[in-house]
């Protein structure tokens, strides 16, 4: 079948669709019931365990405590015969290695017996420790490649689920994955690692306000966009499949201009893939709360409940996981790509944050009493502080190929981080920098002694969607997170930078307090000087303008536009001394994850232009040229029979010269391609940003400009207009 009978195909198979429905049913099993049944959740293991095991295991889970080695048999027992009830026949040790996916190795519970025949085993030590070959996953230069071993920890915090396959069920453990070194060579230890360190300093600060909490462990709901397109568009075209995004194709007439889409009605079939999806989270008790339409044509979004970190991490990447099975159940293909599409919005993941006591207190929660405001806005200044001292480490936490083309277009956060606070939270900070009252938002003067502040609204004021990092209500929304990332990197950044800085306050709290000072006057010293110094990254406009832009560089603020620069900043001298003072990461492990992103970055690129040319050689110019064969013999044609058409000869004249300038075009992209540096990881990765790049944009530009030119009877690919509006 050739390509363009095959886009035809395509089109009539999706129009031939009939979406069948009715395999859930929440009348015979409620959804109560569904949620957490596939989890060896706290009333799994209180039911199974010896009361002892289960107590020992519940303070390690809840309070943090290290696990104790002699309960390890117990617990894997009764995980191992709550799986076999399920149906599962194998156990996994599932961790995230700095690939950005999950791994996971499948062993059989099975042992066979002298007698021939077999028993279902399942022992402490399989259940505390794997030894996956790690030869194959990025280091970064940890370890030479002939190195294999590697070792997965079991990690307890985060509970044991099953997934179902076509035969059978899997025991899935989440783990952490080690070098033999004791290296991290994934994303669950360094965020494991930060979640302690800020635990830690936040307890120190909230002993100053005679905070009973023994705990405090940082929260995230992280919202999930993502497009679904038919399957049959997506095996049709090559750099989807390849590359995750469309590399070429012309403007369609309807985009997302008439803004319709947002919040609109749900296509059935899009609707079933969503109920699908939600109820396979909903057995592994993943909190899913929301879905819509997002506001791109064939974009949609799902939100859960907020969870702590660690396991919010860990579902996410279940999310993921799921939302490509669902979608590929009903036919379609689910897109986690930041730009599949030019011209029209990308995906995102937007980070919701916020810090919880182990006594249910959200500390960026503002309080009733001018007291627990008084802790809100020390906890408040904590975070504006570490994102103004280390905003360039955020950027880094969300740098990939990917994610460049979408920052900083008009439908996401710039580069340039800044903080909204909203109009009366920036008032009461005015104050405090200043000790002047103020008319507020609701009337009335505020006096800017701490203990006379009032109760601040929760929703204090507007949102602001262009914001990369905002503060809305109870949480900050850290909206620069590409759509295919795991959260644990930012999230791993975000709980160190804000631990540095609870670490700051502690201590010059603690200082004035030993000579004297009660909490109060205390604050009354520390915060006005906090917020002078913050005040810098504080930006309640639009940030799209370039005027923003202007006044971001007079202030101070790196505007690290590319991922390149966004990378390079995990290993100076701030976030070296930053990382391991705070022992989240070793200097080694910074370095190997900044050569494993710059490799990522290059490959990535090459990927793409690879593809590009391939695609321009071998669909492209084979369908622009037979249109300009077939087009020039109808002139002839038109000549033999003595009609003339100047406006006729002039089309084919520009469709001629505009092969050839394609066809230039693409030898330049060859010849760029094979002709790259080898002197190191990072001027590989510049070269693939200021050589590469603009040159598949040239490319890019001529093929889509050929799309418009040429018959569309000719053209092989299926189109934006087909992929993003034929569901």
């Amino acid at each position: 079948m050739s390509q363009t009978n095959m886009r035809k195909t395509a089109i009539s198979a999706i129009a031939r669709n009939v979406v069948t429905g009715g395999k859930i049913d929440y009348c015979s099993k409620p959804i109560k019931e569904v949620f957490g049944e596939h989890v060896f959740n706290e009333e799994q293991r209180r039911q199974r365990l010896p009361k002892n095991v289960y107590k020992v295991l519940q303070k390690t889970i809840q309070a943090g405590e290290e696990l104790d080695p002699s309960i390890a048999d117990a617990v894997a027992v009764a995980m191992k015969d709550w799986a076999i009830e399920h149906g599962a026949t194998h156990y996994t040790h599932w961790f995230q290695p700095m690939t950005g996916l999950t791994a996971e190795k499948h062993d059989s519970f099975l042992s066979p017996t002298p007698e021939g025949g077999a028993i279902a085993e399942f022992s402490g030590k399989e259940l505390v420790r794997g030894e996956p070959d790690a030869s194959s996953f990025p280091s970064g230069g940890l370890r030479a490649t002939f190195e294999a071993r590697g070792y997965t920890a079991w990690d307890p915090s985060s509970p044991a689920f099953i997934l179902d396959n076509p035969n059978g069920a899997t025991l899935v453990i989440p783990t952490m994955f080690v070098s033999w070194t004791g290296d991290a060579l994934d994303k669950k230890t360094p965020l494991l690692r930060s979640i302690e360190a800020l635990n830690k300093q936040a307890l120190r600060v909230l002993k100053l306000f005679n905070n009973p909490a023994k705990r405090v462990c940082t929260t995230v709901g992280a919202e999930q966009e993502y497009f679904l397109i038919d399957k049959n568009f997506f095996f049709a075209r090559p750099d989807l499949l390849t590359c995750g995004r469309t590399l070429l194709g012309a403007k369609p007439p309807k985009g997302q201009e008439l803004e319709d889409q947002y919040f609109g009605s749900i296509p059935d079939r899009v609707l079933a893939i969503m109920a699908e999806m939600e109820y396979e989270l909903m057995r592994l008790g993943v909190p899913i709360k929301t879905r819509h339409n997002e506001v791109a044509p064939g974009q949609y979004e799902i939100a859960p409940i907020f969870e702590e970190a660690n396991l919010a991490s860990d579902h996410q990447m279940l999310v993921m996981e799921v939302l490509r099975k669902s979608a590929n159940k009903y036919g379609m293909t689910c897109l986690m790509h930041e730009k599949p599409f030019a011209g029209i919005n990308g995906s995102g993941k937007h980070n919701n944050w916020s810090m919880c006591t182990d006594t249910g207190e959200n500390l960026l929660n503002p309080g009733d009493t001018p007291h627990a405001n008084a802790q809100f806005l020390v906890f408040c200044s904590a975070v504006c502080r570490a994102v103004f001292m280390h905003g360039a480490l955020l950027r880094l936490s969300v740098s990939s190929a990917s994610n460049d083309h979408r920052l900083g277009a008009n439908e996401a956060p710039p580069a340039i981080i800044s903080i909204y606070l909203g109009e009366q939270l920036s008032d009461i900070f005015h104050q405090l920098e200043t000790g002047k009252p103020k008319s507020s938002r609701n009337g009335g003067d505020i006096e800017i002694g701490l203990t006379m502040l009032p109760k601040i609204p929760r929703d204090a004021g507007d949102r602001n969607r262009t914001s990369p990092f905002a503060f809305t209500g109870n949480k900050f929304e850290f909206r620069a997170v590409g759509s295919s990332q795991s959260i644990a990197g930012p999230n791993t950044v975000l709980n160190t930078i804000v631990a540095e800085s609870l670490d700051y306050i502690a201590d010059r709290l603690e200082a004035m307090m030993k000579t004297g000072d009660d909490i109060n006057a205390a604050l009354q010293k520390l915060m006005p000087e906090m917020v002078r110094e913050f005040k810098p990254i504080l930006f309640d406009g639009d940030n799209y303008t370039v005027e923003w832009q202007e006044e971001a560089k007079r202030r101070g603020l790196p505007n690290l536009s590319n991922s390149v620069d966004g990378i390079v900043q995990a290993t100076t001298k701030d976030s070296l001394s930053l990382f391991t003072k705070y022992k989240v990461y070793s200097k080694r492990e910074l370095h190997s994850r900044q050569d494993i992103l710059l490799e990522n970055y290059s490959k990535a690129i090459n990927i793409e232009a690879l593809t590009l040319a391939m695609m321009c050689r071998t669909m492209v110019l084979p369908a622009a040229v037979r249109w300009q064969k077939d087009f020039a013999g109808a002139l002839t044609a038109m000549k033999s029979a003595g009609i003339e058409s100047p406006a006729q000869v002039k089309t084919l004249d520009k469709l001629s010269k505009t092969i050839a300038e394609f066809i230039e075009s693409v030898e330049a992209l060859d010849d760029i391609v094979a002709h790259q540096p080898h002197d190191g990881v990072l001027e590989h990765a510049k070269y693939q940003r200021d050589v590469v790049l603009p040159a598949m944009g040239a490319t890019r530009v001529l093929a889509d400009k050929l799309e418009l030119m040429v018959d569309d009877g000719y053209w092989p690919l299926p189109t934006y207009r087909e992929m993003l509006f034929i569901r």
